[in-house]
């Protein structure tokens, strides 16, 4: 009887932890980076048509935004490659999700075509999401 209830217990477990392991290993998907260009701003408002207002980056936790903070370090972020079948971005954090998150936070920061913009130590930055072809290495 006690067999029975530990394998109740113990395959759904084993099932549950494929399934957070197991998107990781299916690759195949688009590649894409996080990629920021500092901008001058055009009389206080963002230059282009749809952003008239920035987020502040200084706000932000490397921890819950690593896409976004490590392209305001180094200009582009780690890559993020999307699961084959599109379910692999159920259980992983995206670089959408982030973007989404700023359009939550403040619609007017982010432009028609989706990029958003950011101030962050003084400066401003113009953040897109870009296919790998489009990154140089």
């Amino acid at each position: 009887m006690r067999r029975r209830y530990l394998l109740l217990l113990l395959v759904p477990f084993v099932a549950l932890l494929a399934l957070g392991a197991l998107p990781g290993l299916i690759g195949g998907g688009d590649v894409v980076y996080v990629t920021a260009t500092e901008v001058d701003l055009e009389g206080g408002e963002a230059p282009t048509e749809g952003a008239t207002d920035t987020i502040d980056a200084e706000n932000l936790s490397e921890n819950r935004f690593p896409y976004t903070m490590a392209a305001l370090d180094s200009g582009v972020s780690e890559s993020h490659e999307a699961g084959r079948f599109g379910f692999e971005d159920s259980f992983t954090h995206t670089p959408d999700d982030e973007f989404q998150e700023f359009e939550t936070w403040n619609r007017e920061a982010v432009a028609d075509g989706g990029a958003v913009y950011l101030e962050h130590d003084g400066s401003y930055y113009r953040l897109e999401i870009t296919p790998a072809s489009d990154v140089e290495s």
